[in-house]
Protein backbone atom coordinates (compact mmCIF):
# COMPACT_ATOMS: atom_id res chain seq x y z
CA UNK A 1 0.00 0.00 0.00
CA UNK A 2 1.48 3.40 -0.96
CA UNK A 3 1.31 5.88 1.69
CA UNK A 4 2.57 9.08 3.03
CA UNK A 5 3.66 11.22 6.45
CA UNK A 6 5.80 13.04 8.01
CA UNK A 7 9.57 11.25 9.04
CA UNK A 8 12.35 12.54 10.99
CA UNK A 9 15.76 11.48 8.40
CA UNK A 10 18.40 12.10 11.14
CA UNK A 11 18.66 13.42 14.27
CA UNK A 12 19.21 17.15 14.07
CA UNK A 13 16.55 17.72 10.77
CA UNK A 14 13.36 18.73 11.53
CA UNK A 15 10.69 16.39 10.42
CA UNK A 16 9.60 16.00 6.81
CA UNK A 17 7.06 14.67 4.33
CA UNK A 18 7.71 11.18 3.33
CA UNK A 19 6.72 8.60 0.85
CA UNK A 20 6.72 5.02 1.82
CA UNK A 21 4.96 1.79 1.27
CA UNK A 22 2.56 -0.41 3.77
CA UNK A 23 2.92 -4.34 3.53
CA UNK A 24 0.29 -6.07 1.67
CA UNK A 25 -2.17 -7.62 3.86
CA UNK A 26 -1.58 -11.17 5.80
CA UNK A 27 -4.66 -13.01 6.75
CA UNK A 28 -4.36 -11.86 10.16
CA UNK A 29 -3.98 -8.19 9.14
CA UNK A 30 -6.26 -5.30 9.81
CA UNK A 31 -5.08 -2.06 6.98
CA UNK A 32 -6.31 1.06 8.64
CA UNK A 33 -6.86 4.78 7.38
CA UNK A 34 -5.49 6.95 10.23
CA UNK A 35 -7.80 10.04 11.49
CA UNK A 36 -5.75 11.11 14.62
CA UNK A 37 -2.35 10.53 16.55
CA UNK A 38 -1.40 11.43 19.53
CA UNK A 39 2.18 12.89 20.25
CA UNK A 40 4.28 11.55 22.95
CA UNK A 41 6.96 12.60 24.15
CA UNK A 42 8.82 9.23 23.02
CA UNK A 43 8.09 10.36 19.96
CA UNK A 44 10.32 13.69 20.77
CA UNK A 45 12.73 11.52 21.75
CA UNK A 46 13.07 9.52 19.20
CA UNK A 47 13.26 11.78 16.49
CA UNK A 48 15.89 13.28 18.01
CA UNK A 49 17.83 10.22 19.24
CA UNK A 50 17.71 10.63 22.81
CA UNK A 51 18.56 7.21 23.45
CA UNK A 52 21.08 5.85 20.67
CA UNK A 53 18.67 3.57 18.96
CA UNK A 54 16.58 5.53 16.28
CA UNK A 55 17.07 4.08 12.47
CA UNK A 56 16.21 6.66 10.38
CA UNK A 57 13.73 7.80 8.22
CA UNK A 58 11.68 7.16 11.32
CA UNK A 59 7.49 7.97 11.24
CA UNK A 60 6.56 8.48 14.87
CA UNK A 61 3.07 8.15 16.29
CA UNK A 62 2.56 5.21 18.50
CA UNK A 63 -1.56 6.78 19.38
CA UNK A 64 -3.32 6.24 17.22
CA UNK A 65 -7.13 6.15 15.61
CA UNK A 66 -8.42 5.34 12.48
CA UNK A 67 -10.79 3.85 10.72
CA UNK A 68 -10.61 0.03 9.34
CA UNK A 69 -10.60 0.39 5.55
CA UNK A 70 -9.46 -3.43 4.80
CA UNK A 71 -8.87 -7.20 6.60
CA UNK A 72 -6.93 -10.34 5.91
CA UNK A 73 -9.14 -13.01 4.85
CA UNK A 74 -9.04 -14.32 8.39
CA UNK A 75 -9.96 -11.24 10.23
CA UNK A 76 -13.24 -11.47 12.27
CA UNK A 77 -12.82 -9.50 15.26
CA UNK A 78 -12.83 -5.88 12.84
CA UNK A 79 -14.59 -4.71 9.59
CA UNK A 80 -14.52 -1.86 6.97
CA UNK A 81 -15.67 1.28 8.92
CA UNK A 82 -15.13 0.28 12.25
CA UNK A 83 -13.06 3.00 14.32
CA UNK A 84 -10.37 1.15 15.76
CA UNK A 85 -6.97 2.16 17.73
CA UNK A 86 -3.26 1.37 17.39
CA UNK A 87 -0.99 1.98 20.52
CA UNK A 88 2.78 1.00 21.29
CA UNK A 89 2.75 -2.12 19.72
CA UNK A 90 1.98 -3.88 16.64
CA UNK A 91 2.87 -7.80 17.36
CA UNK A 92 4.04 -9.91 20.14
CA UNK A 93 4.79 -13.75 19.75
CA UNK A 94 1.22 -14.86 21.54
CA UNK A 95 2.30 -17.62 22.99
CA UNK A 96 3.90 -16.69 25.94
CA UNK A 97 2.49 -15.93 29.74
CA UNK A 98 2.57 -12.39 29.18
CA UNK A 99 0.66 -12.49 25.94
CA UNK A 100 -1.34 -14.86 27.06
CA UNK A 101 -2.85 -12.90 29.78
CA UNK A 102 -2.95 -10.30 27.40
CA UNK A 103 0.54 -8.41 28.42
CA UNK A 104 2.35 -8.11 25.44
CA UNK A 105 4.54 -5.12 26.24
CA UNK A 106 6.32 -7.67 28.61
CA UNK A 107 6.36 -10.84 25.51
CA UNK A 108 9.02 -13.03 26.84
CA UNK A 109 10.62 -12.95 22.80
CA UNK A 110 10.19 -9.56 22.51
CA UNK A 111 7.31 -6.88 21.62
CA UNK A 112 7.20 -5.33 17.61
CA UNK A 113 7.21 -1.25 18.50
CA UNK A 114 4.72 0.31 16.49
CA UNK A 115 7.66 2.16 15.37
CA UNK A 116 11.36 1.92 14.91
CA UNK A 117 11.08 -1.48 15.45
CA UNK A 118 12.18 -4.50 13.20
CA UNK A 119 9.39 -6.50 11.55
CA UNK A 120 10.80 -10.50 12.53
CA UNK A 121 8.99 -11.63 9.04
CA UNK A 122 9.92 -9.21 6.70
CA UNK A 123 12.62 -7.44 8.12
CA UNK A 124 11.52 -4.13 7.44
CA UNK A 125 11.38 -1.51 9.92
CA UNK A 126 7.84 -0.87 11.40
CA UNK A 127 6.62 2.89 10.75
CA UNK A 128 4.68 4.52 12.86
CA UNK A 129 1.12 6.64 12.96
CA UNK A 130 2.32 10.19 11.57
CA UNK A 131 0.99 8.95 8.15
CA UNK A 132 -2.03 7.98 6.35
CA UNK A 133 -2.47 4.30 6.66
CA UNK A 134 -1.13 2.01 8.93
CA UNK A 135 -1.23 -2.29 8.74
CA UNK A 136 -1.46 -4.02 12.12
CA UNK A 137 -1.83 -8.07 13.31
CA UNK A 138 -5.88 -7.88 14.15
CA UNK A 139 -5.62 -8.98 17.76
CA UNK A 140 -3.77 -6.17 18.08
CA UNK A 141 -6.00 -3.33 17.27
CA UNK A 142 -8.36 -2.35 19.42
CA UNK A 143 -11.49 -1.28 19.22
CA UNK A 144 -12.76 2.53 20.41
CA UNK A 145 -16.16 2.71 21.92
CA UNK A 146 -18.47 4.49 20.42
CA UNK A 147 -19.02 7.13 23.33
CA UNK A 148 -15.86 8.38 23.46
CA UNK A 149 -14.63 11.06 21.03
CA UNK A 150 -11.91 9.47 18.25
CA UNK A 151 -10.23 12.94 17.85
CA UNK A 152 -9.32 13.04 21.94
CA UNK A 153 -8.65 9.43 22.00
CA UNK A 154 -5.44 8.83 21.05
CA UNK A 155 -3.55 9.60 23.97
CA UNK A 156 -5.11 7.51 26.10
CA UNK A 157 -3.13 4.39 23.79
CA UNK A 158 0.14 5.77 25.55
CA UNK A 159 -0.43 8.36 28.12
CA UNK A 160 -3.65 6.69 28.88
CA UNK A 161 -2.59 2.92 29.65
CA UNK A 162 0.66 3.94 31.00
CA UNK A 163 -1.38 5.57 34.03
CA UNK A 164 -3.89 3.16 34.01
CA UNK A 165 -1.55 0.07 34.69
CA UNK A 166 -0.25 1.02 37.84
CA UNK A 167 -3.69 2.23 39.11
CA UNK A 168 -5.34 -0.94 38.16
CA UNK A 169 -2.13 -3.17 39.44
CA UNK A 170 -2.02 -1.62 42.45
CA UNK A 171 -5.83 -2.29 43.19
CA UNK A 172 -6.96 1.54 43.39
CA UNK A 173 -10.70 2.00 44.70
CA UNK A 174 -12.65 3.97 46.90
CA UNK A 175 -10.77 4.36 50.54
CA UNK A 176 -7.52 4.34 49.44
CA UNK A 177 -5.15 7.55 49.27
CA UNK A 178 -3.78 8.19 45.49
CA UNK A 179 -0.85 10.68 45.29
CA UNK A 180 0.51 11.55 41.05
CA UNK A 181 3.60 13.50 41.12
CA UNK A 182 3.40 15.64 38.18
CA UNK A 183 0.89 17.22 36.12
CA UNK A 184 1.66 17.09 32.71
CA UNK A 185 0.19 14.72 30.02
CA UNK A 186 0.55 11.53 31.99
CA UNK A 187 -0.22 12.70 35.62
CA UNK A 188 -3.26 14.97 34.40
CA UNK A 189 -4.82 11.95 33.17
CA UNK A 190 -3.45 9.87 36.18
CA UNK A 191 -5.52 12.49 38.31
CA UNK A 192 -8.76 11.32 36.17
CA UNK A 193 -8.26 8.14 36.37
CA UNK A 194 -7.65 8.05 40.52
CA UNK A 195 -10.69 10.23 41.13
CA UNK A 196 -13.09 8.08 38.64
CA UNK A 197 -11.81 5.22 40.57
CA UNK A 198 -12.99 6.13 43.98
CA UNK A 199 -9.46 7.15 45.53
CA UNK A 200 -8.95 10.43 47.37
CA UNK A 201 -6.03 11.88 45.34
CA UNK A 202 -3.56 14.09 45.99
CA UNK A 203 -1.36 15.94 42.95
CA UNK A 204 2.09 16.64 44.18
CA UNK A 205 3.78 19.41 42.22
CA UNK A 206 6.47 22.29 42.45
CA UNK A 207 4.16 25.11 42.57
CA UNK A 208 1.46 26.29 44.39
CA UNK A 209 -0.31 27.76 41.25
CA UNK A 210 -1.25 24.26 40.54
CA UNK A 211 -3.79 23.50 42.54
CA UNK A 212 -6.68 25.52 40.51
CA UNK A 213 -5.66 23.10 37.88
CA UNK A 214 -5.20 19.93 39.95
CA UNK A 215 -8.69 20.56 41.36
CA UNK A 216 -10.51 20.99 37.98
CA UNK A 217 -9.49 17.54 37.00
CA UNK A 218 -10.44 15.95 39.99
CA UNK A 219 -8.19 16.27 42.67
CA UNK A 220 -8.66 16.52 46.38
CA UNK A 221 -5.77 18.33 47.46
CA UNK A 222 -2.35 19.70 46.72
CA UNK A 223 0.68 19.02 48.29
CA UNK A 224 3.43 21.47 47.06
CA UNK A 225 7.16 19.12 47.02
CA UNK A 226 8.77 22.36 47.96
CA UNK A 227 7.60 23.18 51.22
CA UNK A 228 9.40 20.76 53.84
CA UNK A 229 7.21 21.76 56.53
CA UNK A 230 4.13 20.73 54.24
CA UNK A 231 6.23 17.41 52.95
CA UNK A 232 6.83 16.63 56.55
CA UNK A 233 3.16 17.13 57.65
CA UNK A 234 2.38 13.81 55.07
CA UNK A 235 4.67 11.26 56.75
CA UNK A 236 2.54 8.02 55.45
CA UNK A 237 -0.12 9.51 53.91
CA UNK A 238 -0.58 7.76 50.81
CA UNK A 239 -1.13 3.98 50.14
CA UNK A 240 0.29 4.75 46.05
CA UNK A 241 2.10 7.32 44.77
CA UNK A 242 2.49 7.74 40.89
CA UNK A 243 5.55 9.48 39.97
CA UNK A 244 5.44 10.95 36.23
CA UNK A 245 8.27 13.32 36.91
CA UNK A 246 10.01 12.88 33.39
CA UNK A 247 13.06 14.39 34.90
CA UNK A 248 16.04 13.03 37.03
CA UNK A 249 14.94 13.93 40.64
CA UNK A 250 15.90 12.08 43.70
CA UNK A 251 13.45 9.60 45.08
CA UNK A 252 13.78 9.64 48.92
CA UNK A 253 11.74 12.52 49.62
CA UNK A 254 8.86 10.70 48.43
CA UNK A 255 9.36 7.14 50.68
CA UNK A 256 9.00 8.49 53.79
CA UNK A 257 4.54 9.81 52.42
CA UNK A 258 4.60 6.31 51.81
CA UNK A 259 2.37 4.22 54.34
CA UNK A 260 3.12 1.10 55.51
CA UNK A 261 2.64 -1.16 52.62
CA UNK A 262 2.96 1.65 50.42
CA UNK A 263 4.13 1.67 46.69
CA UNK A 264 5.81 4.16 45.02
CA UNK A 265 5.78 3.77 41.10
CA UNK A 266 7.69 5.61 39.05
CA UNK A 267 6.43 5.81 35.47
CA UNK A 268 8.11 9.27 34.25
CA UNK A 269 12.11 9.33 34.25
CA UNK A 270 12.60 5.99 32.63
CA UNK A 271 16.23 6.10 32.67
CA UNK A 272 17.04 7.99 35.38
CA UNK A 273 19.61 6.33 38.34
CA UNK A 274 17.83 5.78 41.24
CA UNK A 275 19.25 6.59 45.24
CA UNK A 276 17.47 4.89 47.95
CA UNK A 277 17.83 4.68 51.74
CA UNK A 278 16.95 1.58 52.97
CA UNK A 279 15.81 2.20 56.33
CA UNK A 280 12.36 3.41 55.27
CA UNK A 281 11.73 0.86 53.17
CA UNK A 282 12.79 -1.88 55.78
CA UNK A 283 10.88 -0.22 58.80
CA UNK A 284 8.14 1.01 56.44
CA UNK A 285 7.54 -2.20 54.46
CA UNK A 286 7.32 0.14 51.82
CA UNK A 287 7.79 -0.39 47.99
CA UNK A 288 9.42 1.18 45.06
CA UNK A 289 8.12 -0.04 41.34
CA UNK A 290 8.40 0.23 37.72
CA UNK A 291 5.39 0.59 35.18
CA UNK A 292 4.84 1.23 31.56
CA UNK A 293 2.36 0.96 28.83
CA UNK A 294 -0.55 -1.93 29.30
CA UNK A 295 -0.89 -4.63 27.07
CA UNK A 296 -3.95 -5.50 24.66
CA UNK A 297 -6.58 -6.28 27.85
CA UNK A 298 -5.55 -3.64 30.31
CA UNK A 299 -5.83 -1.09 27.47
CA UNK A 300 -9.41 -2.23 25.70
CA UNK A 301 -10.50 -2.34 29.87
CA UNK A 302 -9.78 1.36 29.90
CA UNK A 303 -11.15 2.43 26.72
CA UNK A 304 -14.60 0.78 28.39
CA UNK A 305 -14.15 2.31 31.52
CA UNK A 306 -13.02 6.03 29.36
CA UNK A 307 -16.34 5.18 27.67
CA UNK A 308 -18.31 4.69 30.60
CA UNK A 309 -16.83 7.45 33.18
CA UNK A 310 -16.46 9.84 30.15
CA UNK A 311 -12.36 10.54 30.89
CA UNK A 312 -10.77 11.89 28.24
CA UNK A 313 -7.03 13.78 27.98
CA UNK A 314 -7.33 17.56 27.96
CA UNK A 315 -5.90 17.87 23.94
CA UNK A 316 -4.91 20.82 21.54
CA UNK A 317 -5.50 19.57 18.09
CA UNK A 318 -2.99 20.71 15.35
CA UNK A 319 -2.34 20.18 11.70
CA UNK A 320 0.52 17.85 10.64
CA UNK A 321 2.77 20.71 8.94
CA UNK A 322 2.69 22.12 12.79
CA UNK A 323 4.69 18.99 14.41
CA UNK A 324 7.82 21.19 14.34
CA UNK A 325 5.97 23.91 16.57
CA UNK A 326 4.34 21.07 18.60
CA UNK A 327 8.04 19.60 19.50
CA UNK A 328 9.37 22.54 20.04
CA UNK A 329 6.56 23.41 22.55
CA UNK A 330 6.71 20.03 23.83
CA UNK A 331 10.16 20.29 24.84
CA UNK A 332 9.10 23.72 26.72
CA UNK A 333 6.24 22.05 28.41
CA UNK A 334 4.00 24.48 26.76
CA UNK A 335 0.78 22.08 26.19
CA UNK A 336 -2.38 21.55 28.52
CA UNK A 337 -1.77 18.84 28.61
CA UNK A 338 -1.58 16.74 25.07
CA UNK A 339 -1.20 17.32 21.34
CA UNK A 340 -3.37 15.28 18.88
CA UNK A 341 -2.22 15.47 14.81
CA UNK A 342 -5.53 16.00 12.70
CA UNK A 343 -3.76 13.28 10.19
CA UNK A 344 -7.01 12.66 8.61
CA UNK A 345 -7.41 16.06 7.47
CA UNK A 346 -3.60 16.03 6.20
CA UNK A 347 -2.52 15.82 2.28
CA UNK A 348 0.62 17.00 0.81
CA UNK A 349 0.97 19.28 -1.77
Amino acid sequence: MDTYGYAAHSADTPLAPFHFKRRSLRPDDVAVEILYCGVCHTDLHMARNDWGVSQYPLVPGHEIVGRVVDAGVNVSRHRAGDIVAIGTFVDSCGTCAPCQRGDETMCKKGVLLTYNGLDPSSGEMTRGGYSKHIVARDRNVLQVPKALDPSRTGPLLCAGTTMYTPLEVWNTGPGMRVAIAGLGGLGHLGVKFAAALGAEVTVITRSAAKAEEASALGAHHTLVSTDAAAMARHESAFDLIVDTIPVAHDLRAYVTLLDHDGTLVNVGAISMPVEVDMLPLVVGRRRIAGAGAGGNRPTQEMLAFCAEKNVLPETELIGMESIAEAFDRLERGDVRYRFVLDVGAFKLP
